[in-house]
């Protein structure tokens, strides 16, 4: 397990700061990278992060790969997690935003899914859980229709209603279009149990990947950097459980822990203006719920990965 320190954020955390004190997981340092990497970031410090992250990490054994990331401002890394991989993999991709903006920067925390998509071994993306105002009007915020359309994107909000579109996207497994409107399968209203082991049956590959960004979760489970979404963290533990025996689980990573965005870079500072909830709507209180849910998942990985 590898506690990647970027921003402060897990460190202090009792569960993360005992893990590492006994020695079961190990702790990378990237706080001189941590303000470079946030949001977006450029080529040059990209490959800078993933040359860190293979000289710091565990080597690969039979268990998973585990990365605990720190704030949802670093999504964009998760492809470095996913490159030393050597067989095909489904990503599983719990969010409450699609990451899927083709107009951003290519390293940018809201577009990652589209570099994802490249990588040769990732067979399929399948987004769970948003409910944000990405899915307003999605086609002006520069959603990847295409990779919706070819099949290799699949996307299952949380709870939206249907969305506004132009031209013909079509259906799928996720959506279906009537009109001039995309109307989702929403998880909130289904089996969660049957989906997933639907979900399971239905994957191209046999391995996994599984990559969380707590933002997913209704604020009653976390406390995060974005706007909340509606699962709940027992639905969350209820679909590592089904993949883990389901399924070959090659990783996963985690972030969504909530730290104070103090940028440097200006336009960094008004894009986190723009986009995000002001920092003052959490207390203390709220953010050790943060420590909870860690402690809940590393609990589970303990119980699926002995």
């Amino acid at each position: 397990m590898n506690i990647l320190d970027l921003d402060h954020s897990l460190t202090a955390q009792e569960p993360i700061a005992r893990r590492l004190a006994e020695g079961r997981a190990t702790h990378i340092d990237l706080l001189d990278l941590g303000p470079q990497l946030r949001l977006w970031t450029t080529e040059a410090r990209y490959r800078a992060f993933s040359q860190r992250l293979q000289q710091g990490s565990r080597p690969r054994g039979r268990r998973p790969q585990i990365y605990f990331v720190g704030s949802g401002d670093y999504h964009h890394l998760t492809p470095a997690f996913l490159a030393g991989l050597t067989e095909p993999v489904s990503l599983i991709h719990f969010d409450n935003h699609p990451d899927w903006v083709r107009l951003a920067p290519r390293r940018h925390c809201g577009s990652w899914v589209n570099r994802a998509l490249q990588l040769p071994l990732v067979r399929r993306v399948i987004t769970l859980g948003p409910c944000s105002d990405d899915l307003h009007n999605p086609q002006l915020r520069g959603a990847n229709f295409a990779a919706l359309r070819s099949g290799q994107l699949q996307l299952f909000p949380w709870q939206h209603a249907p969305s506004r579109v132009w031209g013909h996207v079509g259906d799928g497994p996720g959506h279906q279009q009537r009109g001039h409107y995309l109307h989702w399968t929403n998880l909130a209203e289904l089996d969660w149990s049957r989906f997933l082991a639907q979900l399971a049956a239905t994957l191209p590959t046999e391995a996994v990947w599984i990559t969380i960004d707590k933002d997913v979760l209704a604020s009653e489970d976390a406390a995060t950097n974005w706007d909340q979404g509606g699962m709940r963290l027992t639905h969350l533990l209820d679909a590592l459980r089904l993949m883990a025996t389901r399924k070959r689980v090659l990783g996963i990573d985690v972030c969504g822990e909530f730290s104070a965005p103090l940028h440097r870079n200006p336009f960094k500072r008004w894009e986190a203006r723009s986009d995000q909830p002001p920092a003052e709507r959490w207390s203390a209180a709220d953010i050790q719920r943060n420590a909870q849910t860690n402690a809940a998942l590393l609990a589970l990985f303990d119980e699926v990965f002995p």
